[in-house]
C-alpha cells in the first residue's frame, strides 16, 4: 500500500477547497492500492483555509496565525496511518508546507521556493518511508 496525498486522487482537501488530481497518480490508482491522507486536516484545519507556508521550524498562515501545532499533529497521524497500513512509500503533492518534498515555499508567501520539505514529508522520511512527488513519479514507473 502507498500513501498518497489526498488532493492528488481528486478530494477537495487543499487550502483553496479545491483538489489537485494528477493523471499518473489516478493511473497508479487502477494498479496499486493507495492510502489518501491530508495531513492538513488530520491536524485539525478547516478547507478551506488561509494559505499556510513554513517559516524554519514554523508554520505561519498568510495572517501571521501560527499553526504549526497542526502541522506536527496531522504529520504524526500521516506517519502513524503508514506504519499501521505499512506503506514503505508515499507520493507527496510538491512545494506544499505538509507534503511538499526538497523544495517548499519559503514563507514570504511571495511564490518563491526554498529547499526543503513539508512537515508530514519530513516526518515520514524519518520513519524510514520513501517519499516522492507527484513530478517524480514518472521516473519512480520507469
Amino acid at each position: 500500500m502507498i500513501l498518497v496525498s489526498a488532493c492528488l486522487l481528486g478530494q477537495c482537501c487543499r487550502y483553496d477547497g479545491k483538489s489537485k488530481p494528477d493523471p499518473k497518480v489516478l493511473e497508479l490508482n487502477s494498479k496499486e492500492l493507495l492510502l489518501p491522507v491530508c495531513p492538513e486536516q488530520m491536524g485539525g484545519l478547516p478547507t478551506p483555509r488561509t494559505p499556510v507556508e513554513r517559516r524554519g521550524e514554523r508554520a505561519v498562515d498568510r495572517e501571521g496565525k501560527d499553526r504549526t501545532e497542526q502541522f506536527k499533529k496531522g504529520a504524526e497521524e500521516a506517519c502513524r496511518l503508514a506504519k499501521l497500513y505499512g506503506c514503505r512509500t508515499a507520493i507527496l503533492k510538491s512545494r506544499s508546507p505538509s507534503c511538499g518534498c526538497g523544495q517548499i515555499y519559503d514563507g514570504s508567501f511571495s511564490h518563491t521556493l526554498t529547499e526543503g520539505d513539508g512537515f508530514a514529508a519530513e516526518a515520514l522520511k524519518m520513519a524510514g518511508i520513501h517519499v516522492l512527488t507527484e513530478e517524480e513519479l514518472d521516473a519512480c514507473l520507469a
